[in-house]
């Protein structure tokens, strides 16, 4: 069994490579410096005072696939529907005179993205916003978090225009779906290649 599976991930790999869109990681543009650790991705960004930070993880960033038919019925020189990775992000803004990080967590609804309709439309939304001290790795519960949900529209506006003004738009947000799904595919290859190591290694 493990001889058959072991082939399977071969040629499995041998496809994934095939249809790899991106050998080195897609640039942000904007001047974002890109770290990335494992699943986790960080784009750093300074301008006047300011260090801008996005950070994203790629795992969970799949959204499911709303197609319910059975797969026996693909032909098998279809192609299969591509897969797009639109992870929640994190944006941390740190001035240098303040002790204080604002953060905004924003996330990709599901039913805007791919969708061409108004050309008005965000394809991110700020879910929450909160301070938290700069320099502390665990964020305190305790501290006053603001969930847009029953936000005031002008100051939901203000928000995404502060954003913006950072260099967190549109085409930066599209950019960093391109970014993630990449990054994606690469971790998902990699862990076909350990799981037919590990799968070999007897």
């Amino acid at each position: 069994g493990d001889k058959a599976f072991a082939q399977f991930l071969a040629d499995e790999i041998q496809e994934e490579r095939k249809i790899q869109k991106h050998k080195s990681l897609p640039k942000v543009s904007g001047g974002w410096e890109l770290e990335v650790h494992g699943t986790e991705a960080r784009l750093v960004r300074k301008i006047a005072g300011e260090k801008i930070t996005v950070t994203f993880n790629i795992n969970n960033s799949i959204p499911p696939s709303v197609d319910e038919e059975p797969q026996e019925e693909q032909k098998p020189d279809e192609q299969e529907p591509e897969l797009t990775s639109t992870p929640n992000f994190v944006v941390e803004v740190v001035k240098d005179d303040t002790k204080q990080t604002l953060v905004l967590d924003c996330h990709y609804p599901e039913d805007e993205v791919g969708q061409e309709g108004e050309e008005e439309s965000d394809i991110f939304t700020i879910r929450e916003v909160s301070f938290q001290p700069t320099g502390e790795s665990d964020w305190k519960d305790t501290n006053y978090t603001l969930n847009t949900d029953s936000l005031d529209w002008a100051l939901y506006d203000h928000l995404m225009d502060f954003l913006a003004d950072r260099g967190v738009d549109n085409t930066f947000a599209d950019e960093l779906i391109e970014l993630s799904t990449a990054l994606e595919h690469q971790e998902y290859i990699k862990f076909l290649e350990d799981l037919k190591s590990f799968v070999k290694c007897q």
